[in-house]
């Protein structure tokens, strides 16, 4: 078999070397896009930017420990069976038939687990639903099939988001299905509540990185609040079958700073409240 020369040797490896050190760098550079979004082969959920989103991620993962440590503990469980009484090294079968203590650690090991699960669960429910003081409301109502938003405190003027076609999408760089016209847009660092209903059939507000997902019911508002942490655009979707339509109502947030978000407020109260809205509501091509 022919040998390669030295020096092509050497630089190959000299290549292959620079490739592999470029790798956390080009991961590094990949990874703030992935985080506004999903992406293939994702493995877990996307990253947090609330402190809502925070402690449903602490809750996750704990529950993953206690998870995986039963799932052991009941595979050794069946080897251990399997081994120690199969027919032919326990050719009698045993005719135990009642163990008072066996059956009261059976009972009472599952109650102390679920016990374990529903306490931090329930400081978990009591933090998303105790809303601190809020330094702004937004309200928003799920229609068949698209998003309207209504800023009260900042001049009362409210818009339609509707989804934008795959032309558009292409167009402004935005994720297919999930880039909208009008975009909510909220300040950084500042505490939003939102207020939740629907106009028609039952909707559900979900934003994965902002770790709210609030029911839009007709005739009932539903509160909910989140702070984001750090600028950026944060994608979701509705997540209740409610039509036809169901996957073409997108969410896009545009989490900027104070001074970019009185900049913004100040163009918006001009332009959607000069067309009521600013958007022409439709319903997406559900072919698409």
């Amino acid at each position: 078999m022919a040998r390669l020369p030295a020096d092509r040797v050497t630089g190959f490896a000299r290549r292959t070397g620079r490739a592999l050190l470029a790798i956390p760098s080009l991961l590094a550079m990949a990874l703030p896009a992935w985080a506004e979004v999903p992406y293939d082969w994702q493995l877990g959920m996307q990253p947090s930017v609330t402190t809502v989103r925070d402690h449903i991620d602490g809750l996750n993962n704990e529950l993953l420990v206690i998870i995986t440590v039963i799932a052991v503990f009941v595979l050794a469980l069946l080897l251990y069976v399997m081994i120690r009484f199969n027919a032919r090294r326990h050719p009698v079968p045993s005719r135990t038939t009642h163990n008072t203590l066996l059956e009261l650690v059976w009972t009472m090991v599952p109650v102390l687990i679920l016990v374990i699960i529903a306490v931090p669960s329930f400081k978990l429910l009591y933090f998303m639903s105790d809303t601190p003081h809020a330094h702004m409301t937004v309200k928003i109502t799920g229609h068949q099939w698209y998003w309207s938003y209504e800023y009260p405190d900042q001049g009362d003027f409210n818009f339609d988001s509707n989804i934008l076609s795959d032309a558009q999408d292409r167009e402004k760089g935005e994720p297919r299905l999930l880039g909208v016209n009008n975009v909510m847009v909220v300040p950084v660092g500042k505490v939003v509540r939102v207020l939740v209903t629907s106009t028609d059939v039952i909707h559900s507000w979900f934003v994965p990185s902002v770790g709210v997902q609030e029911y839009a019911v007709p005739g009932r508002v539903n509160e909910a609040w989140f702070k984001i942490e750090r600028p950026g655009v944060y994608y979701g979707q509705c997540n209740q079958i409610c039509g036809i339509n169901h996957p073409f109502m997108p969410i896009e947030i545009h989490a900027v700073s104070a001074e970019d978000f009185a900049k913004w407020t100040a163009d918006a109260k001009k332009k959607y409240s000069s067309n009521d809205g600013g958007a022409l509501r439709f319903a997406a091509d559900a072919s698409r």
